[in-house]
């Protein structure tokens, strides 16, 4: 099995998610020996925001390329390719502004590519990159889960899900901690909750 493991959050070892995503990867390398993993920190290493000549350059029109454009696209192809040998992506996503954070963001537009994860039909668009499993997981400060008051605010797992969706993943799992800005106890629960959750996934 192949893991592809993405970190995103940017506060380094504080990190709830980073802690979260490693303690599944490493429940699944577990259940899986020979599993092999490639890690990606899009905070600790981002990816430029897609720029007007690379999106130029995928959809086959002329476009300049200077050596550093030329660089992006050459980072580019290496995450899409990474992402497209993963049999398993393992992604932590902590909740910004009640989303993703950009650093995430410019990834899933590397992964996002007409021909290659997607395409357009007459009958419209077909996902390419089924059949992978997804796991995130995700944290918040406070509480976006269903049937919470803030739960129309939660632009980050149904985000993710129609993006992954439209990919062709259908099935995405979210390892969720949520209250984490609550004080202590409350951090303290959420974690418990979500290491119990990972003991089941993997």
């Amino acid at each position: 099995m192949k893991i592809l493991h993405i970190d995103s959050s940017i506060l380094g070892d504080g990190s709830v998610t980073r802690q979260l995503s490693a303690e599944l990867v490493a429940q699944l390398q577990s259940a899986n020996p020979s599993s092999e993993v490639v890690y990606r920190d899009v905070a600790a290493q981002p990816l430029s925001h897609l720029s007007g000549p690379e999106f130029m350059v995928r959809v086959g029109a002329p476009a300049e390329l200077t050596p550093a454009i030329q660089s992006d696209i050459a980072i580019a192809t290496t995450v899409l390719e990474e992402f497209l040998a993963a049999d398993t992506v393992v992604i932590g996503s902590p909740m910004y502004n009640f989303s993703v954070s950009s650093q995430l963001k410019s990834w899933m537009d590397r992964v996002a590519v007409a021909g290659k994860t997607f395409r357009y039909t007459a009958t419209g668009p077909e996902g390419l990159a089924g059949g992978k499993r997804v796991i995130i997981a995700v944290s918040r400060g406070g509480f976006y889960g269903p049937g919470t008051p803030a739960e129309s605010f939660d632009f980050q797992e149904r985000y993710l899900t129609a993006f992954f969706g439209f990919l062709g993943i259908n099935n995405v799992e979210f390892i969720r901690a949520e209250g984490i800005a609550m004080g202590a106890d409350a951090r303290a629960k959420a974690i418990t909750g979500a290491q119990d959750a990972i003991k089941q996934a993997a």
